[in-house]
């Protein structure tokens, strides 16, 4: 195992829940990801690869099942220097749980509000990571990530709309978070953002002319297991995979309460449930 990340960096990441790192990944394999994102998207109907832009159902923002689509996927998800600097962070028994490629088309690249992952995914500890591996330059012009500079200190936060969990923060204000600590977050391509699954993260609209790409695998240390197996987050489950170490007999608790994710009604994605667009047991589509 290598150190990938300096002991700086490392520190970087636990102040502040975030850290941006560069070199990991050489542009070879970042031009065969962007070229296998073009040839899907290619695909005159989208229905069955991915979600859909809310504004212009021609273009999507979110691929399903990629490591599933190509091997060039998982290939990124697994690669041994991506895995060496996260088992620096969470430790050498790594748990690949839910990659997934985000993409931000010119000119109607969905908001992401302010938000928790593991307010969406809670676990038996918090002892998961996020790595946004940036396929395209990322920018304040195309809407880089966003993230709020040490709120993962802060604990999990309420995501609750009318009572019931709601995908997003109603501003960080209401939940005591300064906004004088977002930061942006850009980087050349090939960039990748390690990601706290409390720190409180966004991004804005993509008005740009300019695509914004990335890919996000998402990891747990072995003994971090689920807490909630509810409609979007069950499916997740089985294509868990141990990527090193050694499965756990055990589950680690950390001490506390935690919400679960229990919505009004079902949703399929983040995109969904913030925007207000959730799918009843009987099948309506109902919006907020």
């Amino acid at each position: 195992m290598g150190n990938i990340l300096t002991q700086s960096q490392i520190r970087f990441y636990r102040e502040n829940g975030y850290c941006a790192v560069e070199g990991i990944f050489d542009n070879g394999v970042l031009d065969k990801a962007r070229g296998i994102v073009d040839d899907l998207l290619s695909s005159p109907d989208l229905s069955g690869i991915a979600e859909a832009e809310a504004e212009d159902d021609t273009k999507a923002r979110r691929i399903w099942a990629p490591t599933a689509r190509d091997r060039v996927f998982s290939e990124l998800a697994e690669d041994s220097r991506l895995l060496d600097a996260i088992s620096q962070l969470i430790g050498e028994d790594i748990v690949l749980q839910c990659p997934k490629p985000n993409v931000k088309p010119p000119q109607v690249g969905s908001v992401v509000d302010g938000h928790q992952d593991f307010a969406y995914h809670p676990h038996s500890n918090t002892d998961l990571v996020a790595a946004l591996i940036y396929l395209d330059d990322a920018t304040g012009e195309n809407t880089c990530l966003r993230v709020a500079a040490g709120s993962h200190r802060d604990g999990l936060l309420s995501h609750e709309r009318d009572g019931c969990f709601g995908g997003r923060i109603s501003s960080l204000e209401n939940v005591g978070v300064d906004e004088s600590t977002v930061v942006d977050c850009e980087g050349r391509a090939g960039t990748v953002v390690f990601l706290h699954p409390l720190v409180v993260h966004s991004s804005e609209k993509n008005l740009s002319d300019l695509y914004r790409r990335v890919f996000i695998p998402a990891y747990r240390a072995a003994d971090a297991l689920p807490l909630y197996y509810g409609p979007h987050a069950a499916h997740n489950e089985p294509h868990a995979k141990l990527l090193r170490g050694k499965p756990s007999k055990t589950a680690r608790s950390e001490g506390g309460v935690w919400r679960l994710p229990i919505a009004e009604a079902e949703f399929n994605s983040l995109y969904e449930i913030q925007e207000g667009c959730v799918t009843s047991h009987e099948g309506v589509t109902l919006a907020w």
